[in-house]
């Protein structure tokens, strides 16, 4: 018995030794945990949910990278082109669509099988699979209704004015407002999009930062209107602010269509797992979420709109009057040069 009571303390401290070095051994043998490696643009507080919530549905771990930038789509697209050869990302879910296009032309995604794609209309889906688009937010002017109505002949009055220091646009580089000028620059021409952009800066309009800079300047009634998306708008009007919209509509009459987009990335380490994101995502349930949330989506695959906010009703006729989002990737690279020169 005295000897048991000797031994006791080197057992006390022997043992809290041996846990340590034997647990990680343990998980590292049972590290088989299926799991997806995603990269995501979409706002962290939007997606988070809607991957954890596919995290308790299948047991699969979800590895998410968020980018918070104002660029951030652009950012992660240059992630995944300088991993090109050793990829470590397998599912890439976009907040548009020009980004996925072009990482698509440089050969760093690959097709997913068709029968995943199918509830989605084929004018928001790459036809040979690499990417699919969902869950949309529209191009419109943002307007502070204490400062000028909210109407078409209002908007065309205020743009024709000398004056258009109380207008905002956010920095055309990229985002939505990159697609914006490369669906305007595949309908005029480049030529046309220059003189109209010209116009407005000689003008005074304001260029910010980002779409969420164009909302804050019009809803503080710094600016009377501007340029923005249905998702930013629908931020002001929630926090009470004196604003409504109209779609930003193109010289035909079409809308610009910005849908989020998924897409698996060539070699993935995890193709499996991605396969099952992506139908995941895809799904009625996120784009119902996704409506329901407060960015206010549209879905692009069928869901019966009685079954969604009011908010989003108001937008599915602007949506029926959408251009393919893909072809602004016609004039993509057109509109960045010229950009990116013109600095």
């Amino acid at each position: 018995m005295p000897q048991d009571r000797k031994r006791l303390p080197w057992l006390v401290v022997l043992l809290p030794l041996l846990a340590a070095v034997a647990v990680p051994l343990l998980l590292r043998s049972g590290s088989h945990i299926p799991t997806v490696v995603v990269y995501c643009a979409h706002d962290s507080v939007f997606a988070d949910g809607i991957l954890r919530k596919f995290e308790q549905q299948t047991g699969i771990h979800v590895d998410v990278r968020y980018d918070e930038e104002a660029n951030k789509s652009l950012g992660l697209t240059q992630m995944l082109l300088s991993e090109k050869q050793a990829p470590r990302c397998d599912v890439f879910w976009n907040n548009q669509t020009l980004g996925t296009i072009r990482l698509k032309n440089a050969g760093v995604l690959q097709p997913v099988p068709q029968k995943l794609l199918q509830r989605i209309p084929p004018e928001f889906r790459d036809p040979a699979g690499y990417w699919c688009g969902f869950a949309a937010r529209l191009r419109v002017w943002i307007v502070n209704t204490r400062k000028m109505q909210c109407s078409p002949q209002a908007i065309a009055d205020a743009l024709d004015r000398p004056d258009l220091s109380d207008a905002a646009i956010a920095v055309p580089l990229y985002g939505t407002t990159l697609t914006q000028y490369a669906e305007m620059c595949r309908e005029q021409g480049l030529e046309a999009l220059q003189a109209w952009h010209h116009s407005l800066h000689a003008r005074g309009i304001r260029e910010v930062r980002g779409n969420g800079a164009v909302r804050d300047l019009v809803a503080a009634g710094v600016c009377s209107f501007g340029l923005t998306d249905t998702d930013d708008f629908h931020a002001a009007l929630a926090a009470g602010s004196p604003v409504d919209m109209l779609p930003f509509r193109l010289q035909d009459g079409s809308t610009v269509c910005i849908p989020n987009t998924v897409a698996m990335i060539r070699n993935c380490p995890h193709p499996e797992t991605a396969t099952k994101l992506i139908e995941f995502l895809l799904s009625a349930s996120v784009e119902q979420q996704l409506a329901e949330s407060p960015a206010r989506q549209i879905p692009l695959g069928p869901i019966e709109p009685s079954r969604l906010p009011p908010q989003v009703q108001r937008l599915l006729p602007w949506s029926a009057d959408a251009t393919n989002p893909a072809a602004a990737a016609l004039s993509d690279q057109q509109v960045l040069n010229w950009l990116s020169n013109s600095r």
